[in-house]
């Protein structure tokens, strides 16, 4: 018998396992899927609404209870897994309160007499999602679909089988109809088969490069619609007008927070030759502050990284880096799955450092004469998703972010997902868009409505 295993990344202790789903609870799943869909397309958007409040004040109440197993099963500070909980009741409160409108109907004049484009729910909705944020990441992809008319399958990341669990039970106890919502206990392997299904038209994933590529070729084969959300190696751009204390403190925040588990997190520090050695001293300072150690702990301010292997795929594009020329500034090593806060310098294309997405806390200090060069370095790179710049000209930083190839730039600021503003990459990141208007509409029949007399 096959278990997918749930164990605590800081010592490796095994805290649960699950028994994988067989193919008769899996076709259970998709009756259940499909007579859900029957019911829930026709509801109110008043019900869809009421639906995602319970879930939120679920969230709420049981807040401690859904932080604990997100760090004790992926290694996550606990601070950190709250506010991964309260993100996931504000983006249920958001789609309660502006779904509607999004949705509605729009009249369109045309050569017919009446003309109109709606937006209506397409079946089910296969959510692929990874373990960096168990349950922000489920919540994000999902909770538009449903909001929209559409019910989920969804089929987590093995190591977080606990938190997927813990997801269907709170739409469970929110009062959401049988079949609404279903976490699929299933291995890589059937990934094929759930897409084949008539009740799944869509499927949105958000994961590696590699994991996009084969879920998308799936989805073409059966034509089903996808989205997809993958890797980025985030540049983080500092002009030489820049507040250098405060773009430190937001970089380093950025690239350490979660581990350094995050596509959106900054993992290109591109700074301007001029004041790149104070910029430096500044990380260096601020890294001695940073307290490693059980994620349980409250003192604690990085906990470990998800798993062993990753932890070792990191060493590994740290030390063939550091073949090439690049230099240790500090850290750099690791035990098990706890690896230290680490600057590479002086890094330049053609290094694991500059070209792949290290996913863990690793910054690459790069070098730019100017500021077009800066964007020149930011562009060259093959993944798209999001991007930071820092310069007290903000209109110069306006016209600059929009020579940035990413799906989101922010000026002087953290980039972030948040429910009212759209999230997606482009080129080897993806293409799609979730939250805001844009990501509700993504999977729905956009359809044109005309009326002659």
């Amino acid at each position: 018998m096959k278990v997918f295993k749930s164990a605590n990344p800081y010592d490796q202790s095994v805290v649960a396992e699950h028994e994988l789903m067989n193919d008769e609870k899996l076709q259970s799943a998709f009756g259940k899927a499909e007579a859900a869909f029957s019911q829930w397309r026709s509801k109110s958007f008043n019900k869809r609404s009421d639906l995602l409040r319970a879930v939120a004040i679920n969230l709420r109440v049981n807040k401690e209870t859904y932080a604990q197993t997100i760090s004790i099963e992926m290694g996550k500070i606990l601070k950190e897994a709250r506010g991964e909980i309260e993100k996931c009741a504000l983006a249920c409160e958001f789609y309660a309160e502006q779904g509607e409108r999004f949705l509605y109907e729009q009249i369109v004049s045309s050569d017919a007499k009446k003309s109109m484009i709606t937006f209506q729910p397409i079946g089910a909705v296969l959510a692929i999602m990874p373990w960096n944020f168990p349950f922000w990441q489920v919540m994000r992809a999902t909770i538009p679909c449903i909001m929209a008319g559409n019910v989920v399958l969804l089929k987590h990341a093995p190591n977080v089988t606990q938190c997927s669990k813990q997801i269907e039970k709170i739409f469970v106890e929110s009062g959401a109809p049988e079949g609404l919502f279903q976490s699929l206990v299933v291995d890589i392997d059937v990934t094929e088969k759930i897409i084949s299904q008539d009740i799944v038209q869509g499927v949105t994933l958000t994961g590696s490069e590699f994991a996009g590529s084969s879920v998308a070729s799936l989805a073409g084969k059966h034509i089903k619609k996808s989205v997809l959300e993958l890797g980025g190696s985030d540049p983080l751009i500092v002009l030489e007008d820049a507040d250098l204390h405060q773009a430190a403190s937001v970089g380093l925040q950025s690239r350490m927070q979660n581990a350094g588990q995050s596509c959106i997190a900054s993992k290109r520090f591109i700074v301007i030759e001029k004041v790149k050695d104070e910029f430096v001293n500044l990380l260096i300072h601020q890294i001695k502050d940073i307290k490693q150690g059980d994620q349980l702990d409250e003192a604690t301010t990085m906990g470990p990284m998800a798993r062993i292997d990753l932890a070792e795929k990191l060493l590994k594009q740290k030390n063939d880096s550091l073949i090439n020329g690049i230099d240790l500034i500090t850290g750099g090593s690791h035990n098990g799955c706890n690896f230290e806060p680490t600057l590479l310098d002086n890094v330049k294309p053609g290094v694991p450092a500059f070209d792949e997405e290290l996913f863990g806390p690793v910054a690459s200090i790069i070098v730019a004469k100017n500021e077009m060069e800066a964007i020149r370095l930011a562009n060259k790179n093959r993944y798209g998703l999001g991007a930071s710049l820092w310069t007290k000209d903000l209109d110069r930083g306006q016209l600059l972010a929009k020579e940035i190839n990413a799906g989101s730039v922010f000026i002087n600021a953290l980039v972030k997902s948040d429910p009212r503003l759209p999230f997606g990459g482009i080129k080897k990141s993806g293409y799609g868009r979730e939250l805001s208007a844009h990501g509700i509409k993504e999977f729905t029949n956009i359809k044109t409505i005309c009326v002659e007399d």
